[in-house]
């Protein structure tokens, strides 16, 4: 009779331990150990039954890349984030939360692979009945697709070695188990051993398959964070479901950049391409309204011209509050302490809200002056210019700081017909061949407050 124990895994990380700890000795997480059913002899012969033989190591330069095959997807905003397509071979995990697009992404490019590929779809989720409703919503009714309901792993990867399809779609990872572990599908250790079955084979047979992975209430991928290092890409849909606008952003990504963002559109027949982000994030903004800037930032090699909102009132409290949407937090705050210390705009007895228009979460350091500028306006009840743009990175000291990518950020304000641009004054050397617009350099806060409200 095979031995049964009981051991306590983390949800975080994965680590294993046989009694139960309120915090993770290893990545320091609370409340993440979770009680599951091990049986060893079970995981031991399956372990000595995936074994394969010796192998001779290959010397780097014997190894021929030229035949690398990208298979293009009909997206061009996917293809963009993927770094040029689907390398034929690869492991792609895409995340987000429900409803928010990743099965209905999936569908969609089967029209388009379908035409010269076949295509295996894996649906733990959903019916056949089901998925064929939806394929029609889509308009996807390719004759190279083929549906399998199937939640057994050594099932799917079984039907694969026969079939021999083009690239197999998995949706989702946490429906799909293996009968050798007694824990239930969704856990942590069917997960991660599922994603690794699932490895051995696209690698074997050079077949690339893109796995479904629910997120849960923190943001991250369900299942442990070893499940992202084994995969070879990582994709990850943002944005609130309430609203149209989805972007896809690269997590990790071997065979290309993780810089490139991808936005997209929900409508009534799928997801649509938005090839213009920028005009999309500054339609509709109010006129002649205080606490608004316009900022520009770099999402890779592509500049996006975004709304900043900043909302400063009275407080009724005896600490005001600060809350932003699509910012940092610390940031922030850092923000508003060195406009109290180093320009004189007080904020000690207002309430400080940010809001990024469109569900485009911001990290660059370069929108730092359109934060600081339409938290000003708004305390000051002043309106900015509004074909005037600013960026730059504000400093401890009040400085504005220089930033990378200056000419493609001025290039992307012209074209959108922005005519004031206030920049950093360590910039104004990179700029050439910009006509018929106003280039303000600025060294602090105060003065780029100054110049952009003129």
């Amino acid at each position: 009779m095979a031995k049964i124990k009981s051991v306590y895994i983390c949800s975080e990380c994965g680590y294993e331990s046989p009694k139960w700890y309120g915090k993770c000795p290893s990545c320091g997480e609370w409340n993440t150990m979770n009680e599951e059913i091990k049986d060893t002899a079970k995981t031991a012969s399956a372990s000595r039954s995936h074994a394969t033989a010796y192998a001779p190591p290959v010397h780097i330069r014997e190894i021929d890349t030229t035949d690398e095959i990208r298979y293009q997807t009909g997206s061009k905003e996917l293809d963009r984030v993927m770094g040029g397509g689907i390398v034929k071979g690869s492991l792609i995990l895409l995340g987000g939360d429900p409803g928010i697009g990743k099965s209905t992404i999936l569908l969609q490019i089967c029209e388009y692979l379908g035409r010269s590929l076949n295509i295996l779809y894996v649906s733990g989720e959903e019916s056949k009945r089901q998925l064929k409703l939806r394929a029609e919503r889509l308009g996807v009714n390719s004759e190279n697709l083929y549906i399998l309901t199937q939640t057994d792993v050594e099932l799917v990867c079984e039907t694969i070695r026969q079939d021999k399809p083009d690239i197999v779609m998995i949706d989702s990872i946490q429906t799909m188990s293996l009968s050798e572990l007694n824990s239930s599908p969704g856990s942590v250790t069917q997960v991660r051993e599922s994603t690794n079955f699932f490895m051995r084979t696209a690698k074997s047979m050079d077949i690339p398959m893109i796995i479904v992975g629910h997120v849960n209430k923190e943001g991250s991928i369900a299942g442990p964070k070893v499940l992202e290092h084994v995969v070879d890409a990582v994709l990850h849909f943002e944005g609130d479901r309430q609203m149209s606008y989805r972007i896809l952003r690269a997590i990790k990504n071997r065979y290309g950049s993780t810089n490139e963002i991808g936005v997209f559109e929900m409508t009534d027949e799928g997801l649509k391409e938005v090839e213009n982000p920028s005009l999309m994030l500054i339609s509709g903004r109010p006129k002649n309204v205080s606490g608004t800037c316009i900022a520009c930032a770099m999402e890779g090699t592509r500049p996006i011209l975004a709304e900043i909102q900043a909302l400063a009132a009275s407080t009724g409290f005896g600490n005001p509050r600060r809350m932003c949407t699509g910012f940092d937090y610390n940031r922030m705050n850092m923000i508003i302490a060195v406009l109290e210390k180093r320009a004189g705009y007080y904020f000690n007895n207002t309430d400080a809200y940010i809001n990024v228009v469109g569900g485009l979460r911001l990290d660059e350091t370069a929108v730092d002056l359109a934060v600081g500028i339409a938290l000003i306006s708004s305390l000051k009840d002043v309106p900015v210019n509004e074909n005037a743009i600013a960026f730059g990175e504000i400093g401890l000291a009040g400085e504005i700081r220089s930033v990378s990518h200056v000419q493609q950020r001025v290039s992307e304000a012209v074209r959108l017909g922005f005519t004031k641009i206030i920049i950093p004054s360590h910039n104004k050397k990179d700029i050439t061949g910009i006509n018929g617009v106003e280039i303000v350099p600025v060294k602090n806060v105060r003065q780029a407050f100054e110049a952009i409200c003129e």
